[in-house]
Parts: C-alpha cells; structure tokens; sequence
C-alpha cells in the first residue's frame, strides 16, 4: 500500500498555504536579487565599473561579470546539495537565502571604479560570484520542498509556485529600477535612453539596499517550515547518503545529462528575453551596432508587460503537466520555442506592435516551458540524493545557456549588423538540442517521490541506493 505523502502519524506536517508562500516569497526574493544585477549589467555598471572607450566592450565585460555567477553557481548547487540532501532541505534555504541576501546588500554600498579603481571592479565580481553560489543552492530546495509536500496528482502545480518568482522577482526589481528612473530623471535635451547623472550616482543602489527589507520578510516565512516528510523518512530508514555527489554522479549520470539539456532552451529563452532584449532594445538606431532605440521606461514597461504572460503561462503549465505529463506538454512548447526563435526578424520589422508581440510571445513560452520544471527535474533522483541530483542539472545548463547567451546575443547581433536573426537563430538551435533530450528521457509524472523508482530504474548502483548505503 503506497505510503501517503505526509509520512507517519507523528512526523510534523506543512501547511499548504505555508509550503507555497514560503517557495514563492524565498524565489521571489532571490531573482528580485539577480534580476537587479542584469538590470544593472545592462543599464550603469558598464559606465561605473567597466570604463572603456568602446561602449560594446564595456557592456561585454559587464555581462561576463555576469556569466561568471553562472559558472559559481553549479559549486553552489554541490555545496547546498550535499547540505540539503544530509541535513534537510529547510536549514539549507535558509542559509542560501542569506548569503543572496548579504551579497546583493553589498553591491548596494560598493565604490565605483572612479573611486577605487580596480578592485571596485574586483569587489563586484566576488559579490557577483556570492550571489551565483547562493541562488545555486536556492532554487532546487525550494522546488524540493514544493514538491515533496504536493499532494497526489497535483505536483507540477505545487512545482510551479517557486518557478513563480522568477517573474514576480523581474517584476518587482525592474519596476523598482523603473521607478527610480521617474525619480531621477535624465535632463531635458539628453538621451533618453541613458539614466540620469543622479541615477549613476546614488539611484542604482537603492533597489540593492531594498533586498534587505525582503529578505527579513523570506527568513520569517521559512523559520516556520518543517522539514518535508519525505526527507524525514529518508532519514529515520538510514537513507541519508555520506556524499551525495559520488552517489548521484556514480548511480544517475544519465539523469544529470538529460536533466541539464532538458533546461537549456528555458535558461537561454530567458536570458535572451530578459538581459539582451533591454540592451537591444535601448540601444539607438543610429548606433555603431543598431538597436530598437527606445528609451529606458518605455522599454522596461514593455518588459514587464511581456513578464505578465510569463507568470500567468508559469501557472497555466502545473495543470497541464500534471494532466498530459512532463515530457509531452516540454516536447511541444519545445518544438513551438524552435519555430519562435526563427520569426524574430519579421516579428520586430513590424514596429512597435511586432516588438510588443515578440516580447508576449517569448514569455508566454518562456512561462511554459519553465513551469514543469519545478517538477521534472526532482522527480529524476531519489530522495537521498535529489537536492544535490536537480541543482547540478539545473546549474549546469546555466553554464551552458544563461552564462554564454547574452555574451553570444552581442556577437551575433554584431555580426548581424544590428539584426537579431542571428540571435534568433542560436535560440532555435539550443532548443533543438532540448528536443534531443526530451525524446530520449521518460515521463516522469507518475514517479513515487517517497521511493524514487522510476529515477533507479537504470541505475547500476540500485541496490546501494535502496539500501541507504553510503
């Protein structure tokens, strides 16, 4: 007789209002910190903290800062796995939160390379390197810890709510750089597409010192958690693995490939959407390299207009997960993000209005294909190592996707002369490798989280593992 999902009588049980506002506040928090860097990556950090007569090289030395969170963030996932996967999934959030936190708290009182010269630039880069660290830890226990406590039938949606805070935090920490744009306004006769003086010198930094009010309220949401009970039961049956990275590496090495190209097309549909799209769009049109040319707010305002559909796409996408499975319902947003990627060009050559429906329908797709996540990507490892098994799956794709995508989106767009096929193109191409990954996996939907059957199936060391051998 399967075992019901709250473990035995005496083992405390979450609450599911408080498992899903504890997984959305904590993501919500974390990607408003990430999001503000982007922001910041595109908008003043090339003029504060990488001087350079070239704009173009100055904005590709801001976003290899960027990337380089990306390469820190799969030694995160393996720091905050072996914690989560031997000490529990809460303790384990709480102390990535924190580290996020305190990192993106700093960036908000750095000096600027004026100031301090290089090692202002090195500051960045080590507070850039901490918050990648953090969020490689974050995001795969809070999907644990949305899952793990889902009722039956209903885990892709519980999946989908820290997958909710990507677009609440993009929301929330551009509307906040948007609203000290309105503040502190560039003067008349300036270029609108450039922030104001008063803005690169102090206005940057207050969505950075806000992190810390958000952060206080996450902590207070996820002190009142319990541990999962599926974690709970692991560890009273001598589960717990002595270095869970040895054992998934040793016994789910299959799962850890196709779970990392599984994400790949989310992870560069969402940097190309998010990062380069706010460089392409500000950039003049009369500019070395053309871009859209429209200014900062205006932009922005498209952005989180087209940010909306990704939240409600996000939700749409639990149901239907759950409903038709997870390979099924990716194949075919996969196959729709290979035929999007081709379309750029004609889609922004319409105007204004092409612009508006590339953004929609590039996070429509983007909520789609980034929902199921929360979901599949847990259910491809057993409990005893499945904090340490999705956070490399998920942070290794960002290596592949995220931490090149923008730094490739330049080049191409470069080489394009100001058109974005070419970046079009790269999407699709990465998105067929997704499809790859997906034809060659199996449906994970009906896989028992409690015993993880399905995720040993092919996995030569399946006695070890279901014996709770080290």
């Amino acid at each position: 007789m399967p075992a019901p999902a709250t473990g035995s009588a005496p083992t405390p049980v979450n609450p599911r209002s408080r498992v899903l506002v504890a997984t959305l506040i904590g993501t919500t928090i974390e990607f408003y910190d990430f999001y503000i860097y982007a922001t910041a990556a595109v908008l003043v950090f090339p003029q504060l903290f990488f001087p350079s007569s070239d704009p173009t090289t100055a904005l590709l030395s801001s976003f290899a800062v960027f990337g380089a969170a990306m390469v820190a963030r799969p030694v995160g996932a393996v720091v905050f796995g072996h914690l989560g996967d031997r000490l529990g999934r809460k303790k384990t959030l709480v102390v990535s939160l924190l580290t996020m936190g305190l990192a993106t708290f700093l960036i908000g009182v750095l000096p600027t390379y004026a100031q301090a010269g290089w090692v202002a630039t090195a500051l960045l880069v080590l507070m850039r390197l901490a918050q990648g660290f953090a969020l490689g830890g974050e995001w795969s226990g809070a999907a644990l810890v949305a899952t793990e406590n889902a009722p039956s039938g209903k885990r892709a949606l519980y999946g989908t709510f820290p997958q909710l805070g990507a677009p609440l935090g993009f929301i929330i920490g551009n509307g906040l750089f948007l609203l000290m744009g309105a503040l502190l306004p560039s003067a008349a006769g300036a270029d609108p597409t450039q922030p104001s003086d008063a803005f690169l010198d102090w206005g940057w930094r207050v969505p950075f010192l806000f992190s810390a009010v958000m952060v206080a309220i996450g902590l207070w949401v996820r002190s009142r958690l319990v541990e999962s009970a599926v974690f709970t039961k692991t560890r009273a049956s001598g589960g717990v693995r002595r270095l869970p990275l040895a054992t998934v590496v040793r016994g789910h090495g299959r799962q850890l490939v196709l779970g990392t190209f599984i994400m790949l097309a989310t992870y560069v549909l969402f940097y190309l959407m998010t990062t380069f799209s706010l460089s392409y769009g500000r950039t003049a049109k009369d500019a070395a390299v053309p871009g859209l040319g429209y200014g900062y707010s205006t932009f922005v305002l498209m952005l989180i207009f087209g940010v909306l559909f990704f939240a409600a796409f996000t939700l749409v996408s639990g149901p239907l997960a759950d409903r038709y499975g997870r390979r099924s319902t990716l194949t075919w947003i996969t196959a729709a993000i290979v035929v999007f990627g081709l379309v750029w060009e004609p889609l922004i050559g319409l105007g204004t209005g092409g612009v508006v429906l590339w953004l929609v329908l590039g996070f429509t797709l983007m909520g789609l294909t980034f929902g199921p996540m929360g979901a599949l990507l847990p259910e491809l490892f057993p409990t005893s190592v499945r904090y340490t098994g999705s956070g490399i799956s998920y942070n290794v794709s960002s290596i592949l996707g995220a931490a090149v995508a923008p730094f490739i989106a330049v080049a191409l767009w470069e080489a394009g002369d100001g058109s974005p096929w070419l970046v079009g193109v790269y999407l699709s191409a990465m998105a067929v490798l997704t499809l790859v990954a997906l034809l060659l996996g199996k449906e994970t939907k009906d896989v028992s989280l409690d015993d993880g059957e399905t995720a040993r199936t092919e996995d030569p060391a399946r006695s070890v593992t279901a014996t709770g051998g080290s």
